[in-house]
């Protein structure tokens, strides 16, 4: 990460590996059938933050995309906050081991006692 990448961001940003649910909220349409569907899949965050997380996924969703995301953080129940795709990041064959395909989520919002516990979580990561 480039120093300029890191003096952009509003919150603080810890690197983690924890299991994350993306759903989509608005429907997609099938294109051979024409049914409207929803995507829901299970995924690793990468690192997260107060404003968001980068979270690792070979089926990248387009940006603008509404997301409900749930974070399973150790030990407790998981975080739900609503988000949308801020950009993706396609990584067709790889040239280092860290290059890593993903989307980044930009958290929209969320209940406040889910925001506070994804806050003491980032707080205790960077005490350690």
């Amino acid at each position: 990460m480039h120093d300029d990448e890191v003096n952009r961001r509003r919150h603080p940003r810890v690197e983690t590996t924890l299991p994350v649910r993306i759903s989509t909220i608005e429907p997609e349409r099938d294109p051979w059938t024409g049914r409207p569907f929803f995507r829901a899949t299970q995924e690793t965050c990468a690192n997260v933050s107060r404003g968001g997380a980068f979270v690792m996924t070979r089926e990248p969703l387009t940006p603008g995309r509404r997301v409900l995301v749930e974070i399973g953080l150790p030990g407790g129940e998981p975080v739900e906050t609503i988000g949308r795709v801020a950009w993706t990041k396609r990584v067709m064959a790889p040239r280092k081991r860290d290059e890593l395909a993903g989307i980044g989520i930009e958290f929209l919002g969320g209940a406040s006692d889910q925001l506070k516990l994804l806050e003491e979580f980032i707080r205790k990561q960077e005490d350690s």
